[in-house]
């Protein structure tokens, strides 16, 4: 425990945590206080909505207003800004505070621990083999053969087909279903609703007829990887459809059969990529980006929101649009679009002059 902080019951989010002085903040971050050593806070709050008893942080001048009129009791706040006006109690000037704050928040809002054990209502199918202080939530499936690594938690009404092995210390969220041959490594966190190892959309033309592609690959998640509610991953083909370690995708993303996702990405809501295409390590795809089969987008590159890539990306490019283009051409693209109407209307005005001449 930080010298200077007692325990408490539920913060905020019900997790239980601790409270907090400014000194105690100050020392854990290392940071330099001004104000009252003594200020004590429980919670974590945006600087307009934190009351005397909250840290919130303060790191860019575009909220300077909301830091003047906060009523926060402790603010982390950059050196840039820390002669910034303002009535709260005390301010830990720090280098990066967003980051600081985050390596506060386990302080506040501590997640519940799931207690060992296979709840009555679990199903557990023939051979299925599990780790020491593993946990089985009510109505569970578990298939035969299933394998479990040590503290491993698995939520109410998951379903684990047949030989599905996950690793140690990963925790399945309610109503996750992991279909057959499904791998997780250690570490894995999968939330509410995600569907591991579906068939991809494989079909053939026969005779008018779309016949079904077998898919016999697997679904392999690594180390380290955290997955977002209703998020689908299908398994492959032939091949296997595997998620490098350290990578974090958000809620409702689809990854088609046969992709192959490097380590340490980061992917965002409503992201779709199709099949066989290959995401190196370090890429970042923000929202709605599609990717379309078959192409590799290069290790760093960055897509913008609502990017549609029908081609190869570079490594460690920045590209935007629809078609997705390097970012500066698509901007160029954009205000030429944009400007259009007005030349249009000077196009107009010729032609009727034209016309009125002859």
């Amino acid at each position: 425990m930080i010298a200077g902080s007692s325990r408490q019951g539920p913060a905020g989010g019900g997790e239980g945590g601790l409270v907090l002085t400014a000194a105690a903040i100050a020392e854990a971050v290392g940071g330099r206080l001004i104000g009252d050593a003594a200020a004590a806070v429980a919670n974590v709050a945006p600087l307009d909505r934190a009351s005397s008893g909250d840290l919130s942080f303060f790191g860019t001048p575009k909220y300077a207003a909301a830091f003047t009129a906060s009523s926060a009791g402790v603010v982390l706040v950059s050196p840039e800004l820390a002669d910034t006006p303002g009535q709260v109690a005390a301010r830990v000037v720090v280098e990066r505070p967003q980051e600081a704050l985050l390596a506060l928040l386990p302080r506040f809002h501590r997640l519940a621990r799931v207690a060992p054990g296979v709840h009555p209502t679990a199903v557990l199918g023939r051979g299925v083999r599990l780790g020491a202080n593993v946990s089985v939530g009510p109505y569970a499936v578990l298939g035969d053969d299933v394998q479990l690594g040590d503290s491993t938690s698995i939520g109410a009404h998951c379903v684990l087909g047949d030989g599905v092995v996950i690793g140690d210390a990963s925790q399945l969220f309610p109503s996750v279903t992991a279909y057959s041959g499904t791998r997780l490594g250690d570490r894995v966190i999968v939330h509410a609703g995600v569907r591991l190892g579906s068939d991809g959309f494989g079909y053939v033309q026969r005779d008018g007829q779309h016949i079904k592609i077998p898919h016999v690959g697997r679904c392999v998640i690594e180390d380290d990887v955290e997955i977002g509610a209703n998020t689908t991953i299908d398994r492959g083909s032939i091949d296997d459809t595997v998620i490098g370690a350290g990578t974090k995708i958000d809620n409702l993303v689809q990854i088609a059969h046969n992709v192959r996702i490097g380590r340490s990405c980061l992917i965002m809501a409503q992201v779709g990529i199709a099949g066989s295409a290959r995401v190196e390590d370090g890429c970042m795809l923000l929202g709605q980006v599609g990717v379309s089969g078959h192409h590799t987008i290069g290790a760093g590159a960055r897509l913008a929101a609502q990017a549609g890539v029908f081609g190869d990306v570079p490594a460690g490019a920045t590209w935007s649009g629809y078609p997705a283009r390097p970012h500066k051409e698509a901007l160029r693209a954009q205000a030429a679009l944009f400007r259009l109407p007005n030349l249009l209307r000077r196009i107009e005005r010729l032609l009727d002059k034209s016309g009125e001449s002859s």
